[in-house]
């Protein structure tokens, strides 16, 4: 039986937009090429590996992992086969060093992609997951998220296949999008023309806001009543789509995989703006109130009022995208697909709705923007397993290298993941990294490191005004699991140690680069 019920949404309206945008002809060029090619001499027996990446979401709102809103009824399904991580945490917490800690197996403080809109350290692009699965994989990507393609350019010569940011979009206002031989190139044009900074062309730049307000305003009236908040959209480049032809883009390409395939979807929702559709735009009406949390000196201080109406849009578009899966869970059972491949369902970040602060533009590192999804499906596997041992995002490239019967590099920085192949460690710690104000190239000295080791969860501020230049905060996450009580000065037995082996590893990593 389906858990999401929902009425079907045609695409006919949206076909209008496309009109709007110039050469929109162009808007799908890879359809022709979707259909992975056989290698010759390959065999056919490696499994398919599907990497599905839902940006800046967090566990914490997930019905999934235990939020009284019944938010993730059809992950939930998904979870009645899987493998389920119940305190896996991001190694960063914006897309930058999340995604590219996933992706590499190194920490932020490692690979050195740490600020908005950067990429990790030249020398080291050839330490990715593309890689490490081998050839014997077709590899396809899309990721709707511009800055996560930031960092999927960089391993460009380990990937077949490269969808670009705005497919399955309805509409399109990336000019340089039409040069698909070179998509770091093309972003770059559309910055120095169209973004609104001091850096852009001031009368391109106004003509292209001009045009996209214009499309916005369109598009709000053609769907005023499936979207009565406008369609979703990129929030740093002017990408409007509906959730459903997004979904009917990765069903497709689902049903055209050749095995053996790897493939990773980066999709933007639930990143904000939150926008679901009418249907879920009622929900939660109810008498919920999370606990009120007090205002962090490094929050932006956003009131109480803001953060409740705030955290129920971003419930309702975790509902709504949930309803979404759903569809493409039943194309991956349908088709016999999970049969034969590994499933991964999980997240880049989480998102914040507590302690005076909204999203994820935060040097704060509590559970909201950390604690993050992971549910990996193994072939055939037909049980839940619940583990609740703490993981880390980089331990997700040697897990998959080592399903797809790969070596383990030996500089990947992430260990097995407990119940596909790794085990246990009471003594094991794993770290998150904010730097973001930091230069990559020097050593950090303002930021954000957050260790987990066992029940305990460090967190150290470097750099910062206001007594946050050389701080830190001790939780007991198993006792204290909304991080309510700071433990650091009344636990010193505790404290002392865990913050000299955190200090040991930035020290580390900071040798690395001169002073």
């Amino acid at each position: 039986m389906k858990v999401y019920r929902m009425p079907t949404f045609s695409r006919r309206d949206f076909l209008k937009l496309s009109a709007l945008a110039p050469a929109s002809a162009a808007l799908f060029p890879w359809l022709s090429n979707l259909i992975l090619p056989q290698k010759a001499g390959q065999e056919t027996g490696p499994q398919n590996i599907l990497i599905i990446l839902f940006d800046a979401m967090t566990a914490k709102n997930l019905s999934l992992y235990g939020y009284p809103r019944d938010t993730t009824p059809n992950l939930n399904r998904f979870a009645s086969r899987a493998n389920v991580y119940h305190s896996h945490y991001s190694a960063g917490n914006f897309t930058i060093p999340g995604t590219t800690s996933l992706l590499t197996g190194l920490y932020p403080w490692t690979h050195r992609a740490i600020n908005e809109g950067g990429v990790m350290a030249k020398e080291l692009v050839d330490r990715n997951i593309f890689r490490s699965v081998g050839n014997r994989y077709n590899r396809l990507t899309f990721a709707q998220n511009i800055w996560a393609n930031f960092i999927l350019n960089q391993f460009g010569q380990d990937i077949n296949i490269r969808l670009s940011p705005e497919s399955f979009s309805a509409a399109n206002g990336i000019v340089g999008s039409r040069f698909q031989n070179d998509p770091a190139g093309y972003h770059s044009f559309d910055d120095f023309l169209f973004k609104s900074s001091h850096t852009a062309s001031l009368v391109f730049g106004t003509l292209q806001r001009l045009y996209v307000l214009r499309r916005v305003k369109q598009a709000r009236e053609t769907n005023s009543i499936q979207y009565p908040i406008g369609l979703p959209q990129t929030d740093n480049y002017p990408l409007l789509f509906s959730l459903e032809d997004v979904f009917n883009g990765l069903i497709d390409s689902v049903k055209k995989i050749n095995i053996p395939t790897f493939a990773y979807f980066h999709l933007f929702p639930p990143h904000e703006p939150y926008r679901p559709t009418q249907d879920f735009s009622l929900l939660f009406k109810d008498k919920y109130q999370p606990l009120d949390k007090p205002t962090h000196p490094l929050s932006h201080d956003v009131s109480r009022t803001f953060l409740i109406k705030s955290r129920r849009g971003y419930d309702q578009y975790i509902a709504n995208i949930d309803f979404q899966f759903g569809r493409l869970l039943d194309t991956l059972e349908q088709s016999g697909f999970l049969e034969n491949s590994v499933v991964v369902v999980t997240s880049d970040h989480g998102e914040s709705f507590e302690r005076g602060e909204q999203g994820h533009e935060t040097p704060m590192m509590y559970g909201p923007v950390l604690h993050i999804p992971l549910l990996i499906s193994t072939p055939g596997q037909t049980t839940r397993n619940d583990i609740y041992q703490p993981t880390n995002s980089v331990d997700v490239l040697p897990t998959l290298v080592y399903l797809a019967g790969q070596p383990i590099p030996e500089w990947c920085e992430g260990e097995l993941l407990p119940g596909l192949g790794g085990e246990y460690d009471p003594q094991r710690s794993t770290f998150s990294v904010e730097a973001k104000q930091n230069s990559a190239f020097a050593p950090i000295k303002m930021g954000t490191i957050a260790m987990r080791k066992g029940p305990y969860k460090l967190i150290h501020y470097i750099g910062y005004k206001d007594g946050f230049d050389d701080a830190y905060e001790l939780y007991d996450l198993e006792n204290d699991p909304e991080e309510m009580t700071d433990l650091y000065q009344s636990e010193q037995v505790i404290a002392a140690p865990l913050r000299d082996e955190l200090l040991s590893k930035l020290n580390e990593a900071n040798s690395h680069f001169q002073s």
